[in-house]
């Protein structure tokens, strides 16, 4: 499978056939059905953000507020940045491995890099918070696509094994640096905090947060570039690959969290009764350390290796979301934003306060009903709702993308 090729999470599609009923050999359909899978499990993720009663007072991650099924709604959605991150990287070795070189590698990483940052700063800042020039600046999960394509334009240029292990050394080491917080820094604590830690600055006017910091997403990304030499192996090879690197993953994860000395800054631990589970899985996201990465990464590797062993129709959900996963992305929220006024409507008798950014967006927290929100049942049959109007929107546009020859469709 030297020649196959797949669409990444930044829109990277490369010419297909037309394809109606089975998944062409041009594809990697175990790659697109992972991405597919977490596209699906994402919208959980925000529909939860948008629509559950505690989204405004308390983090699903908070023990000492959160109930088994919350923290578990949050935390199985943990694995879907990680896997956006590393196959845009695979996504970006296989551009390449179809005769393209270096400098047009470079050229196509940064301009697509580009492309979502001001994804991130307009389309997206006005889907979470219906303004596009006033308010909080969100600086988001495109945001660091696109910043960590950007540094993927120029590390791609080193060879392989060069790249794979300094990108491993970032990942492995970077939580030493947790000690080091921006305020150190004065005014250039923006730096660090679009670096390293996840925070507030000022910019003129605007308030600036940056939830998602580069380090260490655009080495994940790199990782997945490196990878992209695995993926091209023989079924047998690739699959022993995988299913290796995820068990060692997962077990890597196992002893580190357990020895709770390094790898993430939040120890945990068994002081609040029944939670110690939930401690012990309680990683951090933001920056993502390194027992969050293996933690995700490792279940991701053992799902990429099942999926290689299936076989996947065209028309499957999870083969139509993971070919179209930018169109997805920025579709679903405004879809979760709609559903959210008929059930205002039917809830409160209102529904204009969803106009304003919600509370949690840095909103005026008058204009939001007391206890805004639904219970977790609500929110899965919303979510539910949401992925069943995704499908046939997503297998139209796939299905576009594959007879059109429209540039400007890479972008989507």
């Amino acid at each position: 499978m030297s020649t196959a090729t797949l669409t990444t999470s930044t829109g990277v599609e490369p010419p297909q056939a037309a394809d109606t009923n089975k998944v062409t050999t041009t594809r990697v359909p175990s790659i697109d059905a992972l991405r597919g899978l977490v596209m699906i499990i994402m919208a959980l993720d925000h529909t939860r953000e948008f629509l559950h009663a505690s989204a405004q007072v308390f983090q699903p991650e908070d023990l000492t507020r959160t109930s088994t099924v919350l923290f578990f709604t949050r935390w199985v959605t943990h694995i879907c940045a990680p896997v956006f991150f590393f196959t845009a990287g695979l996504g970006a070795f296989f551009w390449k491995s179809h005769g393209r070189t270096n400098a047009e590698l470079t050229s196509f990483l940064w301009k697509r890099g580009v492309w979502l940052a001001l994804l991130d700063l307009t389309v997206m800042r006005y889907a979470l918070t219906f303004r596009m020039t006033t308010g909080i600046v969100i600086l988001s999960v495109l945001w660091a696509l696109g910043l960590s394509m950007i540094t993927l334009a120029f590390l791609s240029r080193s060879p392989i094994r060069w790249l794979a292990t300094f990108s491993i050394m970032v990942v492995v080491l970077h939580n030493l640096t947790d000690s080091i917080t921006a305020d150190r820094f004065g005014s250039l604590a923006w730096v660090w905090y679009i670096l390293h830690q996840q925070g507030v600055f000022n910019l003129g006017s605007a308030l600036v947060l940056v939830a998602y910091p580069l380090v260490p997403w655009f080495a994940v990304m790199a990782l997945g570039y490196c990878f992209g030499l695995v993926m091209q192996l023989d079924e047998k090879r690739r699959r022993r690959w995988l299913t290796s690197l995820g068990l060692a993953l997962i077990a890597a994860f196992l002893l580190l969290r357990g020895i709770n000395h390094y790898g993430d800054p939040q120890k945990w631990s068994s002081e609040i009764p029944y939670m110690t589970v939930l401690s012990f899985l309680r990683c951090t996201k933001y920056p993502a350390s390194l027992d969050f990465l293996l933690m995700t990464l490792g279940p991701a590797f053992l799902l990429l290796a099942w999926f290689d062993k299936m076989k996947f129709d065209s028309r499957n959900p999870l083969i139509v979301f993971g070919r179209v996963p930018l169109f997805y992305f920025i579709l679903h929220f405004y879809l979760i934003r709609v559903l959210a006024f008929p059930l205002a409507w039917g809830k409160y008798g209102k529904a204009a306060f969803l106009l304003s950014p919600m509370p949690s967006l840095g909103g005026p927290a008058d204009l939001y009903p007391a206890s805004y929100g639904y219970q977790l049942g609500t929110v899965y049959l919303a979510w539910i709702v949401v992925v069943l109007l995704m499908y046939p929107v997503c297998l139209w546009f796939s299905k576009l993308k594959a007879r059109s020859k429209a540039g400007w469709l890479s972008y989507l």
